[in-house]
């Protein structure tokens, strides 16, 4: 048995001792107690021993040790009924602060407990049920009435009814048809449906919120460490007050009264357990926070640079004119590029194919391909060299010949979609992605939040960019960019405060990694940019971004509050028995009550509070 283990049975030790040793004292049995109430607080005193030897070897002193001293202290002066009583609130806080965390974590919890271990796969032999693992792309499997979808794919022949709340907070059952993508982790409530496996597990979406899920839970806030070091500070004083009051009162039970108000202290009980709650409520709203670290730093953020396509507009564009040259049909110049675009995650090649297989085109195999992030993509498609992309990525290799033509379709706040086939332009797509509903009104929210500086960051034209921002609130716009200028905006914006940016793309990934706080949008967006992210969106939201930001800034005011208010508590409490006002037994209550609302506060932090929807909290 682990020793975290034990902290479920050690309170029972010292309250069994208190109550045969008080049952002693009332049928005339007193010279019981002490022994009683002695081996009690000695069992406790050994499994703290083992805690502080184990935390030591980490590098890690904390104020269990006051605990120690409070109890060796109470035993050696022979309040041993104040030793027990410490004994039992100590390990009643141990408790406490083990059920607290249990209860943060709930929605982490949730989310890693979903994890299915097999998947029902169609074989020569009818269906199978077979390890996770196993599954390969492309096989074909069957999601079963109340199953959890194993991996990243696409509904065969019918429709799929899924409950998504686990991974982006949405309660209402959303619908998937043939063809359409599902993704793992979700729970299938409808009837059975057949499935196309898209990704292997360990690729699969599910998989990656887990491995970030089981980070976050590893990683220590910067909060908690600075906490650890004040824990020190915090322990000198204790002692330096203990010591002045036996001092100057020539009582040492005084000091045993000031050691025991101090034991244990709110400051190491308040931060983690706050921190933790924020975790587990950005969780629960489809949020996916990276740990302690990045919930620190999603408070301070005060410039957000925003990339334009999947992120501030939908990512959905639709072609709405198009030109070709030298005799090829529009039909054949949106299959040669929708065969070439296959290869890539970005949002305008995705759209691309969907269009294609929308109008009945078939699309070949892309061979030899090859993709220039942000930039387009080259690919051998039966038999011809196919380039597909922006006009200059896609001139450069044909001489600029009939880039005059393309440079016509320019207008509102479209992007032009250059096609050459061996090394000759054949036509251009004008492709119109419009803004994401509520934009506006998020971008008006964020500047309520402290949000001193909003920027725009995308590869598009100036004319498209500002066609876009029209009247929004932005402070910013960057157009033309290749994904190295978007780490040198980043960087450059540091100047005006902590900076997070917001993308969804392979391009948008070394900006992520840039900032002080990258987000991710969707889960099923780019894998480097769900890696790369401090903060990745399961659902494809963009008012989740004002969402996370409420969420982080209310948990670190509470662990803050619940810090001041405690440490403030235990100063006072420790004085007033410096000066002999409480005894030891008294002291032992009243750092308890100051340890159970310090945490009570701290799961505050679990609820809503004052959302991103309704205004600053």
């Amino acid at each position: 048995m682990r020793l975290t283990d034990l902290r479920a049975y050690l309170v029972a030790v010292p309250a069994a001792g208190l109550v045969f040793g008080l049952a002693a004292r009332w049928f005339d049995h007193p010279t019981l107690a002490d022994p009683l109430w002695t081996v009690a607080t000695l069992i406790v005193l050994i499994a703290l021993t083992l805690e502080i030897v184990t935390s030591l070897r980490r590098g890690e002193v904390g104020l269990d040790i006051v605990a120690f001293l409070s109890m060796s202290a109470a035993l050696a002066v022979g309040e041993t009924l104040a030793a027990v009583v410490v004994a039992l609130m100590y390990a009643g806080g141990q408790n406490l602060e083990a059920f607290a965390e249990r209860r943060a974590r709930r929605e982490m919890a949730a989310l890693l407990g979903r994890a299915p271990r097999t998947a029902m796969r169609y074989g020569d032999a009818g269906l199978t049920e077979i390890a996770l693992d196993a599954v390969a792309v492309g096989d074909r499997l069957l999601v079963r009435q109340g199953d959890v979808v194993p991996v990243d794919g696409t509904v065969l022949g019918t429709i799929a009814v899924l409950d998504e709340a686990a991974i982006t907070g949405e309660a209402v059952p959303v619908q998937r048809r043939d063809g359409q993508p599902v993704i793992s982790g979700t729970l299938n409530v409808g009837g059975p449906f057949d499935m196309r496996a898209g990704r292997i597990a360990r690729d699969s979406t599910f998989a990656g919120i887990i491995r970030m899920v089981e980070s976050a839970q590893r990683s220590k806030a910067p909060m908690a460490r600075l906490a650890d070091r004040y824990a020190l500070v915090f322990l000198g004083l204790s002692l330096a007050i203990a010591g002045a009051a036996w001092f100057f009162s020539g009582d040492p039970v005084r000091a045993v009264a000031v050691l025991v108000v101090a034991t244990p202290c709110p400051l190491i009980l308040a931060v983690p357990v706050a921190i933790v709650s924020g975790l587990s409520r950005a969780a629960a709203r489809g949020i996916l926070i990276k740990g302690g670290k990045a919930l620190e730093a999603l408070a301070r953020i005060r410039v957000i640079v925003l990339d334009k396509t999947g992120t501030l507009t939908r990512g959905e564009a639709r072609i709405t004119s198009e030109v070709v040259f030298g005799g090829l049909s529009p039909r054949e110049v949106l299959r040669l590029a929708a065969s070439a675009d296959q290869v890539s995650k970005h949002v305008v090649a995705r759209t691309l194919v969907a269009e294609a297989e929308a109008r009945g085109l078939t699309l070949s195999v892309p061979a030899e391909a090859r993709e220039t992030p942000g930039e387009g993509v080259t690919a051998r498609i039966d038999g011809h060299h196919v380039s597909v992309g922006g006009i200059g990525f896609v001139t450069s290799m044909t001489g600029g010949e009939d880039a005059d033509a393309l440079r016509g379709l320019k207008r509102d706040n479209g992007v032009v979609v250059a096609v050459a086939v061996d090394g000759r332009l054949v036509g251009g797509l004008l492709m119109v992605d419009e803004l994401r509903v509520g934009a506006a009104d998020l971008l008006r929210r964020l500047r309520a939040r402290g949000i001193g500086r909003i920027v725009l960051a995308t590869g598009d034209r100036r004319a498209v960019a500002d066609a876009v921002v029209g009247d929004l609130p932005v402070d910013a716009v960057h157009a033309d960019l290749v994904p190295g200028d978007k780490v040198a905006i980043v960087i450059a914006e540091r100047a005006y405060g902590p900076v997070m940016m917001v993308g969804d793309g392979v391009n948008d990934a070394p900006a992520l990694a840039a900032a002080e706080i990258g987000v991710a949008m969707g889960a099923t967006g780019s894998s480097a940019a769900s890696e790369t992210a401090d903060v990745v969106l399961l659902v494809d939201q963009l008012d989740r971004v004002a969402e996370a930001i409420a969420i982080a800034a209310r948990s670190r005011s509470i662990a803050l509050q619940s810090v001041g208010a405690g440490i403030g508590l235990s100063v006072a409490g420790m004085i007033v028995a410096a000066f002999g006002l409480i005894t030891p037994v008294q002291g032992a209550v009243l750092q308890e009550v100051i340890d159970v609302a310090v945490i009570l506060n701290a799961l505050r932090a679990l609820g809503p509070g004052r959302d991103a929807r309704s205004g600053p909290t």
